[in-house]
């Protein structure tokens, strides 16, 4: 590539741009290319801070002229760095996060730029949510068109099931709208494939009633922990599809409600969520009260403030996996518990078991989600700060799968991994799915324009 042609090309979007530009010399770039997870340090050529569908579109053109990768950031949360690239174009759509509630419609319009808070926060005015992820900074771009797990999943769907239309960037620059009725295929791509066909500018979603919120979330000893699974996973199994949340193993956090002598120590812990009143809520986390624990909160909370409740600090580094179950057995949760003792201790990890069923098991079978029959699913999720941590917190994942591996459906959540490869990207959206997939990614971006995320080879 001639330096003089980039050069040109690189002014001129300077100009065209009514965002932001960065180059490597420019003061910003650093903090322009910094992303959640501190693992991934990559310096792409240009940075374009986008506030308008045609600033994407510009974009996307200036990248395919000079023939330059592309990598489109939302919320800047994939674990693998998906948000970044080195030496190439980064679509920056942070600046596009406005949200647009349509309450009488049950509906609302997010910008391709929006987190999570940006969605909560608009939509409890009216009582009204839809499934979101279970931290408020992860981009809701991403979340939404890779699946979109969270607290409310079992009562509203996976985030996906929500979506009601696509606006979209595609690889020629030109601006479309995706929905049941326009682009039907590329409608139903959208779910589960993620941005495998363009850079999604906004999406529309399905709100649904939420008058209540509440949550009882409760800390043990470590040696309670087996107990304090089984008796999480019976009180969900029995309970309504509004009852969610997880149990786990963590680190004692410097909180107000964690007695100073548990803080820095392995605890075990049941997250019960309930998408309803808290008196209804402490009916049904009676069995988790019954257990001799160190610390509790159970009470009423607004869904916009539990979802800020586990935000992870940006700049920690990050390893995260899944495996998706065919149920939870005695064994099972004895083998899940064992695996706590070589936790990273102490570090910001997680040792995560939680639920699906409900309206997740319930949702439409057509679309290239294959883990959403699975009951259970298990997310060992690596976040520390030293480096010197790296091999050990990233076997420690790794470990943690190997052990669950024979109760796997083999299907996976893909927003919950990094780069592991084509054969867990065929188990994240399904072998048959694969190839209709394979198809309208041909169809609307044949060159692999966009393959900085879990990747699908044009057919």
């Amino acid at each position: 590539m001639a330096l003089s042609k980039a050069g040109t090309a690189l002014a001129a979007l300077r100009e065209d741009l009514s965002g932001e530009v960065f180059a490597p010399d420019d003061p910003g770039y650093d903090e322009a290319r910094r992303v959640f997870n501190a693992m991934i340090d990559r310096r792409p050529a240009v940075i374009a801070q986008c506030e308008s569908v045609a600033d994407v579109a510009t974009a996307v053109r200036f990248a395919r002229e000079l023939d330059l990768p592309i990598a489109v950031r939302g919320g800047g949360h994939s674990v693998a760095g998906m948000s970044l690239n080195d030496g190439g174009v980064v679509v920056d759509l942070r600046r596009m996060h406005e949200v647009t509630v349509h309450p009488a419609a049950k509906a609302v319009r997010v910008e391709g730029g929006a987190v999570m808070s940006h969605l909560d926060r608009a939509c409890e005015p009216y009582g009204l949510a839809t499934t979101g992820g279970r931290a408020s900074t992860t981009g809701v771009g991403g979340f939404v068109l890779g699946g979109g797990s969270g607290w409310l999943d079992r009562v509203c769907g996976l985030a996906v099931d929500n979506l009601l239309g696509v606006e979209l960037v595609t690889a020629d620059g030109t601006v479309l709208e995706a929905t049941a009725q326009e682009h039907p295929e590329l409608f139903w791509a959208l779910h589960g494939g993620g941005g495998n066909f363009g850079v999604a500018t906004s999406l529309t979603l399905r709100l649904h009633d939420l008058p209540a919120m509440s949550i009882a979330l409760l800390l043990y000893l470590p040696e309670n922990g087996p107990e304090v699974v089984r008796t999480y996973r019976d009180v969900i199994e029995a309970g309504p599809p509004e009852a969610s949340g997880a149990a786990l193993y963590m680190t004692g956090p410097p909180e107000e409600f964690v007695p100073p002598h548990l803080v820095g120590r392995l605890l075990a812990g049941a997250l019960l969520t309930y998408a309803g009143p808290e008196d209804e809520m402490r009916k049904l986390a009676r069995p988790l009260l019954a257990i001799p624990h160190e610390a509790e909160v159970v009470t009423a909370i607004p869904y916009a403030d539990l979802q800020c409740m586990i935000d992870d600090p940006p700049g920690m580094r990050n390893y995260w996996s899944a495996e998706y179950l065919t149920g939870l057995p005695d064994e099972l949760v004895d083998v899940f518990c064992a695996r706590a003792d070589t936790m990273p201790v102490p570090t910001g990890t997680q040792h995560l078991v939680w639920p699906q069923g409900g309206a997740v098991a319930a949702g439409p079978s057509d679309y290239p989600l294959p883990y959403r029959d699975a009951p259970w699913a298990v997310h060992p999720f690596g976040i520390w700060e030293d480096p010197a941590d790296d091999e050990r917190c990233r076997q420690w994942v790794k470990d943690v799968r190997a052990d669950v591996r024979p109760w796997s459906t083999g299907a996976v959540y893909l927003n919950f991994t990094g780069d592991e490869g084509p054969e867990r990207v065929a188990a994240g959206l399904g072998e048959e799915n694969l190839r209709r997939l394979a198809a309208v990614k041909r169809e609307y971006d044949r060159d692999n324009v966009f393959r900085f995320n879990h990747n699908i080879k044009p057919a």
